[in-house]
């Protein structure tokens, strides 16, 4: 029944459109110099358009009498009657802004009258932040990238010239790199309610989606995000008409000028202070209500954005009914110079069809957020044709045509067996460089049968430790999808040779992954995921299980300051687990384990420095046992529960994706150490509860945190690597933050107690404090701060805490720690790791 609804909507709009005119036109100055993004509707109406790049516009009308209103920032807004027959030709010439002066006597001590007029704003404004009890709208977003410069490599590799002529790029690196429109449906209802629907999107050259998500930037707000994106400022920014602006800028008032007989004050916007989250610009205020009529905002690097060098906002306001005003469009120009990529781009952003009285089915607004289209990239020519509200200009056109025909055959022919056999024809051989270095992954390209298998680089697993002596690992992947069933197998062999020890170890892992889609009774689905992984064989691994040292470090450690961290002992293994995401975010893990576990010995005392005759430690952790453990046998079950609560959702096509919830992350973990099954000689039972969530205080700065407690209910039998350990680090490069000590030795406050506690905390300060000190402000080093602490008892406690620098370079953090053992004081170090606006979000 949908579907032929849907039908009957799309056929009845076709035949309107059919005996529909088309008014078109340029919008120019008044030197003839084409206007871009000029915004052009019908008064007393929210149906409107905005010029492209070129000035050029279009909108298609019903037959009758119009009055066309085109208004551009800084310019003199233009009304034309027009009575609407067929195609007409609509053209429009705009004046610059010519503000009058208030006759005003400024004296000595008189303040410029923008501040009161702000003022006004400023009481006004909680009336405008959020305006209507619901409302729907359409939205339609062109999103252009273009280079004006491109290297000859990036980060030291080179930009094949097939790969330019991909790109779209000229010799000089100059052209439009990326391209999509998008089409979504806007629904928002009060208290905090908003859904959007992604009706259609296509991207240049590819059958992706494009860019999806309506970039209203509410300066209304105190604080303003532009796109969401922390990346850009993790504070946000400060609007001009926050409650506290008037501390952060200084204002000017530069005029008035009248608009259908209302007065709009037009003020200059200035940061007080550098290196703030600040704009610069103009803001024009309507007179006697107070309301944003119209802004010009920019940001640049002096006001902490990131990545991006400067970006200007540009908003036209509109009435769309009785005292009710919204944005009609926005419009967001960037640039950007990253690892020698110059290049500019820029959001074109029309809001059209508002409706102030939507009527929404029950459970309209629920967990899902976001919606796309199942047929959202099928979408012909003649309909972007015809929903477009912004002529694309003569560039975009080809880009669009040349680069979806390019796509298009290389669709038609990727099936093909000659194409195939070509693609392996010429794709690069396995080199002796691929299996050592750099590692290769290869296809059979068959969007049928699909399979791959992937190398990894032997150079990048060589380690050295004094138990194996030199240690070489190598693995492969391989996997074999099944898309009809939604399948994936997949097997990862491992083999390991101690050159030292002798040691041959040999195990592999076996996973079958299903994804489950369910279809709801509002059309919407939902889908999940779970895997099946058998592994066994013989295997190295770490006494404690969450690998608190990496064989790298290790490796360092041992060959160069003659310190063995890691802990191995050897085992014969077997284990089954079976994990589920299901359809409301809920985790589960349940697995069972087998393993026979021997004891290892030092094997190798080699280093390239003496150390003054430093020894090597014990292969076991030697604070805890006195002695290496004898061979035991050991079957463990365990189960695991991760929920974050409000969890909200994206849905595409074809699967379903977690966004993110205000709420904190909830984990819950079992083990049972099952005695005399298999010969296992384990009898215990631990538990563990954690909590964990993120707290943006927007210019206060970002918190984060994670809590844990929890201990064993039963400790018949507890041998070394089933105590609870807590994740020390001695290395200088920093273990994991939020869940590990920085400065706390590996093994020596594990433990058997039967309640335990772990708290971390740090506040990332991004850029709050360091933008007022000069020889940091300008680097864009952040302050971070912190401390990391468990109880056991009063003789098993420890706490440290921390400060130190982020966003070094986009990538690093330098921290100086603190500890007190015991309520001792204890070291004082230095760890470096990876933090700030890029390094945060890099895993190693």
């Amino acid at each position: 029944m949908g579907k032929q609804i849907l039908f009957f909507c799309v056929a009845f709009l076709s035949c309107l459109l059919a005996h529909a005119g088309r008014v078109s036109g340029i919008v120019t100055d008044e030197k003839g110099q084409a206007l871009p993004y000029a915004s052009i509707f019908v008064k007393g109406t929210t149906l409107g358009t905005t010029a492209n790049f070129q000035g050029n516009y279009f909108l298609d009308l019903a037959p009758g009498n119009y009055t066309i209103t085109c208004q551009h920032i800084g310019y003199t807004r233009q009304e034309k009657a027009i009575t609407v027959t067929g195609n007409a030709v609509l053209d429009f010439r705009l004046q610059l802004q010519q503000t009058v002066m208030k006759e005003i006597v400024i004296t000595a001590g008189t303040e410029d009258p923008a501040y009161q007029i702000i003022r006004n704003a400023i009481k006004k404004k909680k009336d405008y932040v959020e305006p209507l009890d619901s409302f729907t709208c359409e939205a339609y977003i062109k999103t252009l990238v273009r280079t004006r410069k491109l290297p000859k490599k990036v980060f030291g590799k080179k930009i094949e010239e097939s790969d330019r002529k991909d790109m779209g790029v000229d010799s000089a690196g100059r052209g439009i790199i990326y391209l999509s429109e998008s089409l979504i449906r806007v629904a928002s209802k009060k208290p905090g309610f908003i859904k959007l629907e992604v009706l259609s999107g296509r991207q240049s050259g590819s059958n992706g989606f494009g860019f999806n998500f309506p970039t209203v930037t509410n300066f209304y707000n105190n604080n303003v995000n532009v796109f969401t994106l922390q990346q850009l400022s993790p504070r946000g920014f400060i609007s001009p008409i926050a409650d506290g602006a008037l501390t952060y800028y200084r204002y000017k008032y530069l005029g008035s000028f009248f608009e259908d007989g209302k007065e709009i004050n037009q003020i200059s916007v200035t940061p007080r202070r550098k290196y703030e989250p600040l704009f610069s610009g103009t803001i024009n205020i309507t007179e006697g209500d107070w309301r944003i009529h119209s802004l010009d905002l920019m940001l640049v690097k002096e006001s902490q954005l990131q990545l991006l060098d400067t970006l200007v906002i540009k908003q036209i306001h509109v009435p769309i009914g009785n005292n009710i005003w919204q944005t009609k469009d926005e419009n967001i120009y960037f640039t950007f110079n990253i690892a020698g990529i110059n290049a500019i781009g820029n959001f074109t952003n029309v809001y059209n069809k508002y409706d102030v009285h939507p009527q929404f089915s029950k459970k309209y607004f629920n967990n899902v957020v976001m919606v796309y289209d199942s047929g959202i990239n099928k979408k012909s020519i003649p309909y972007w044709d015809s929903i477009r509200p912004v002529q694309l200009t003569t560039e975009e056109v080809k880009n669009f045509r040349v680069k979806d025909s390019v796509f298009k055959v290389q669709q038609e022919t990727s099936l093909s067996k000659t194409y195939i056999d070509s693609i392996h024809k010429n794709r690069e051989k396995i080199t002796l460089k691929k299996i050592v270095w750099s590692g290769y992954t290869r296809s059979n390209y068959s969007k049928l049968h699909p399979f791959s298998y992937s190398w990894q680089p032997l150079f990048k697993n060589i380690y050295y430790n004094t138990v194996e002596g030199l240690a070489l690992n190598a693995a492969l992947t391989l996997q074999k999808f099944f898309p009809a069933l939604k399948q994936v197998i997949s097997f990862t062999p491992n083999i390991r040779y101690g050159f030292s020890n002798t040691h041959l170890n040999a195990w592999g892992s076996l996973a079958f992954t299903k994804r489950i889609v369910n279809q709801e009774t509002d059309g919407s689905s939902t889908d999940g995921l779970h895997t099946w992984t058998l592994s066994g064989g013989r295997r190295i691994s770490q006494f404690n299980k969450e690998n608190p040292i990496t064989p790298l470090i290790n490796s360092a450690y041992t060959l160069l300051f003659r310190r063995n961290y890691i802990k191995l002992y050897e085992n014969y293994f077997g284990s089954l687990a079976w994990n589920k995401r299901f359809y409301n975010d809920l985790y589960v893990k349940a697995s069972l384990l087998y393993e026979d576990r021997l004891p290892l010995e030092n094997t190798s005392d080699f280093s390239f420095f003496a150390h003054n005759g430093r020894s090597f430690t014990p292969n076991y952790p030697f604070e805890k046992i006195a002695a290496p453990f004898e061979r035991y046998q050991a079957v463990i079950a365990s189960i695991a529960l991760q929920y974050k609560p409000g969890q909200r959702f994206v849905q595409f096509p074809d699967s379903k994706l977690a966004v993110g919830s205000k709420y904190p992350t909830l984990y819950l973990k079992y083990d049972k150490g099952i005695d005399k099954i298999a010969g296992s000689d384990v009898n215990f039972d631990k538990w563990k509860f954690s909590v964990w969530n993120d707290k943006n205080f927007k210019l206060w700065g970002l918190l984060k945190y994670r809590f844990s407690i929890g201990g064993f209910l039963n400790t018949k039998k507890v041998f070394i690597q089933d105590y609870q350990h807590f994740n020390g680090n001695q290395a200088f490069y920093a273990s994991t933050y939020l869940n590990s000590f920085q400065l706390a030795p590996y093994y020596a406050n594990s433990t058997t107690a039967a309640f335990y506690a772990v708290g971390h905390l740090e506040h990332h300060f991004n850029g709050l404090l360091t933008n007022k000190i000069p020889s940091f402000r300008k680097l864009n080093w952040f302050l971070v701060a912190g401390t990391n602490a468990f109880y056991v008892n009063t003789s098993n406690n420890y706490t440290e805490v921390f400060a130190g620098m982020e966003n070094i370079f986009k990538l690093f953090r330098v921290d100086v720690v603190a500890s007190y053992l015991n309520g001792r004081p204890g070291q004082v170090g230095l760890r470096v790791g990876l933090g700030g606006l890029l390094g945060g979000i890099i895993t190693l």
